[in-house]
């Protein structure tokens, strides 16, 4: 972390030096950031001035512990480097559009960086995409993580050759590619996630933090609002679902949710509206369609229209792709971000889709 100087008035104010001895400056920071009265510039000569504006009484934060993600400023620094990465990734994804029985790796992708970023817990700031701690156990080891290691895999080239990437840039930055090529909406991304090495236990989150599709509706409501997501929010970042299939040697669960698994569209919620019934198998519990017994829903999505605070949603979704698409782009870059403290006035990269560079 860059060197902290604070303001003449802060350094004549005994009440800071008090609670920075008290509950150290990392909360004190985190305090006055998330309250707009830490501000963030570019020195003249590169380096990072930091410079607190005002302060406020935080004695809530007295005991508290917060860990402070400072994200580096893009270590190639330039929109071209991060395109041309964006580019291979959707080539090599174009390439494997049979791959995995015709899912393709979209929706790999797309649960890739839902997943790395899934973990973030509001309350202490830990847990996201921050670390790229999804290489470490226990969060590599995690159930609900199973099968994504094809997915790190598939990046593994990727990484080689741009070794200054890290691995939380990385991997978010494949799941903005996944959405977009497969028709989805544009989603806004910004770099400067920095690796953890593998002895940092601060920075690896306990197993248990990522949804459990076979709960209902108030397990989703605590999840999601762990990490700051309201239910308007929280029925968008489902409709994911609409890319990929489920396996049973990964999750335990099996089938598409739909017959387009690579293309991003409303359909989860517009089949999610029809009749379903609890399949008849081995497995976990999971459910059919009624019309042709050949897609399936979990029991977290069948949550969201039995539940009526989701259930609104999910019709204004099926009514309408235009609002589904501008709701998930903004709940989407925004998972991708919890817990990375950006410097202000970083920059927000939109990227070109391979078909826009024809």
């Amino acid at each position: 972390m860059s060197a902290i100087r604070a303001s003449p008035i802060l350094k004549s104010n005994q009440s800071f030096k008090l609670l920075a001895g008290l509950v150290g400056s990392g909360a004190v920071l985190y305090y006055l950031n998330n309250t707009n009265q830490y501000n963030y510039s570019q020195g003249n000569n590169g380096g990072n001035k930091h410079q607190f504006g005002g302060f406020k009484k935080a004695a809530p934060l007295l005991g508290a512990s917060f860990l402070i993600n400072k994200a580096d400023p893009p270590k190639e620094g330039d929109y071209e480097s991060y395109q041309e990465i964006y580019n291979e990734i959707a080539e090599k994804m174009r390439n494997e559009d049979d791959a995995d029985d015709g899912a393709g790796r979209y929706g790999l992708l797309c649960r890739l960086a839902w997943h790395s970023s899934g973990t973030y817990k509001k309350s202490d700031n830990t847990g996201g995409s921050y670390a790229g701690t999804m290489n470490y156990s226990p969060e590599s080891t995690d159930g609900a993580n199973a099968g994504l290691e094809y997915g790190r895999a598939f990046l593994l080239s990727i990484k080689e050759k741009h070794e200054w990437i890290s691995h939380g840039d990385l991997w978010t930055l494949g799941g903005v590619v996944a959405v977009q090529e497969a028709g989805g909406p544009k989603i806004k991304w910004r770099a400067g996630r920095v690796d953890s090495p593998p002895n940092n236990a601060d920075k690896i989150p306990e197993n248990g933090r990522l949804p459990d599709a076979s709960q209902g509706a108030d397990h989703i409501k605590s999840v999601f609002g762990r990490m700051g997501f309201n239910d308007r929010e929280t029925v968008a970042l489902i409709g994911a679902h609409c890319l990929g299939k489920c396996h049973p040697s990964r999750s335990g669960f099996d089938g598409p949710w739909g017959p387009s698994l690579t293309m991003f569209t409303n359909d989860f919620f517009v089949r999610l509206l029809q009749n379903w019934h609890v399949r008849k198998w081995d497995g976990p519990k999971q459910y059919q369609d009624d019309e042709s017994n050949s897609f399936m829903m979990l029991p977290t999505d069948i949550a969201l229209k039995e539940d009526s605070s989701f259930l609104k949603y999910v019709k204004i979704y099926a009514a309408d792709q235009d609002v589904f698409f501008k709701d998930f782009a903004a709940a989407y870059a925004a998972l991708l971000e919890r817990g990375v403290d950006f410097p202000r006035f970083s920059k927000t990269y939109t990227f070109k889709t391979l078909d826009e560079q024809e």
